[in-house]
């Protein structure tokens, strides 16, 4: 069916041949819902807020403590307020984006095989031409298989905290052969109880971390002294980015959604839920430990040993399992498609995974110094990815009058005009490019090379006592 010149993109009547089958559909979704699949099977706009609440912060939120004290209260609050409403616009972007690539298959008849889901880089492609595609394509897969390696390897170093008895290297070896159930998830569709998971998890620490350090109070001869240098500033500052860096799977849960168009709603709503987390416990562990947190980047070191510390540090993991799944799949969608089974028979897409988890365990087995490297990360991949790609994409699709008049979306009452769009796409690329990847990505390197002397390939205990490693 050819979609009708001026009609908006979210009328449903698009998407359906015709109104029996719409009507049809409805009724095998209602179905579904109510049995006994429906606790592994969502596709309903509250999974997608499920999904990306999960994907959205987790082991972050053990390090935004730190970031207060690089950068102080102010500061900081500004900056994850500020990377959290810059993630709702690109997100809308990219929203956008999916939504004329979309459009654009149907009016040049383009098809996919049954089963075929859509990602970042081939929506980024399809819109703004290969060249940027291949760019998008790059450092999208990149952030998100360093984010794999980072889950692992921030298990290992959390589990440790609980039982020093074993070294963080044989719990890497614990955490990885778990981690490698994640190559039977068949898609995002089909991951509401992870998702559940997710979010239950990040809320049980953030309430632990803010209880516990509201109640045991604050050290004896605690200092807030705010920033020190501009190397630890923008360290925090980068840090603040990361936490919003979850855009590398957006198009996946929209391919796993019937609403697509809803999901504008969606990432807001999460953003805000976000928020009420990680102001509230980041706030109140500074609080209580105040600049002792310079030295310890991760809140578990300094709050009190305790029964409730261990649930919360398991509650963590789990998050961690959940996110690693999260960020592998695209990857392993990637090579799927490289090997040409992404629409095959299941088997074979499992078949071809087990490759992807052996390779990034391997690398958190030989990197398990990778904290140090994750602000040189979020300077110079996850800001290209989450805020760059989208504004530079959506210009370079819509920078004539033909293709904003033939959009697939129409501009909201809330923006005037195109010139806007572009000017404040104009805005966040500046802003990111200096004060991301510049300055960011000068105080990373800068810390990372003070750093570099205890770095150890295949360490025993990265950062342990001497006893343990």
């Amino acid at each position: 069916m050819e979609k009708p010149v001026g009609e908006p993109w979210e009328d449903r009547r698009y998407f359906s041949q015709t109104k029996r089958g719409y009507i049809l559909g409805k009724l095998r979704e209602w179905q579904n819902s109510r049995s006994i699949p429906a606790i592994w099977h969502g596709a309903s706009v509250f999974d997608a807020f499920l999904l990306t609440a999960a994907a959205q912060v987790g082991q972050v939120i053990l390090t935004l403590p730190y970031t207060l004290a690089q950068m102080g209260y102010g500061w900081g609050i500004f900056f994850l307020i500020f990377y959290g409403i810059l993630g709702c616009w690109t997100v809308y972007l990219l929203t956008w984006l999916y939504f004329e690539h979309k459009i654009q298959n149907a009016r040049e008849n383009r098809t996919f095989d049954e089963g075929h889901i859509l990602q970042y880089h081939e929506v980024i492609g399809g819109v703004a031409g290969q060249y940027v595609g291949r760019i998008a394509f790059f450092f999208n897969i990149s952030t998100l298989t360093l984010a794999s390696v980072i889950q692992l390897i921030a298990s290992a170093s959390d589990l440790y905290y609980i039982n020093s008895n074993l070294n963080k290297r044989q719990w890497l070896f614990l955490v990885g052969a778990l981690s490698n159930v994640s190559i039977f998830l068949p898609s995002f569709r089909h991951f509401r109880a992870g998702a559940v998971l997710g979010v239950l998890t990040t809320t049980i620490t953030a309430v632990y971390m803010t209880a516990a350090s509201r109640t045991n109070g604050q050290i004896l001869g605690v200092q807030h002294q705010g920033p020190k240098s501009l190397v630890k500033f923008f360290t925090g500052a980068t840090n603040a980015l990361f936490t919003f860096g979850g855009h590398g799977i957006t198009i996946e849960i929209l391919e796993a959604m019937t609403s697509p168009e809803h999901y504008k709603y969606v990432y807001p709503t999460v953003v805000l839920y976000t928020l009420l987390l990680i102001i509230p416990s980041s706030t109140s562990v500074y609080w209580a430990y105040g600049d002792i947190l310079l030295n310890q980047s991760n809140a578990f070191a300094v709050l009190p040993h305790s029964g409730w510390r261990n649930l919360s540090i398991v509650a963590m993991v789990v998050h961690q399992s959940v996110a690693y799944i999260f960020f592998v799949f695209p990857v392993f969608l990637v090579v799927e498609k490289f090997i040409g089974v992404h629409t095959k028979q299941y088997y074979k897409r499992v078949l071809v995974r087990i490759p992807v988890v052996l390779l990034i365990w391997f690398v958190a087995l030989a990197v398990p110094f990778f904290g140090p490297i994750n602000s040189v990360m979020g300077a110079f991949l996850v800001s290209v990815c989450v805020y760059l790609i989208p504004c530079l994409a959506f210009y370079w699709t819509y920078r004539d009058k033909e293709a904003q008049n033939n959009s697939a979306v129409k501009l909201p009452s809330w923006i005037p005009n195109w010139k806007m769009i572009h000017f404040v796409n104009a805005l966040i690329i500046i802003w990111i490019v200096v004060i991301g990847c510049c300055f960011g990505g000068w105080a990373s390197l800068t810390n990372l090379v003070r750093q570099v002397h205890s770095f150890g390939f295949f360490d025993k205990c990265y950062q342990c006592h001497p006893q343990n490693s």
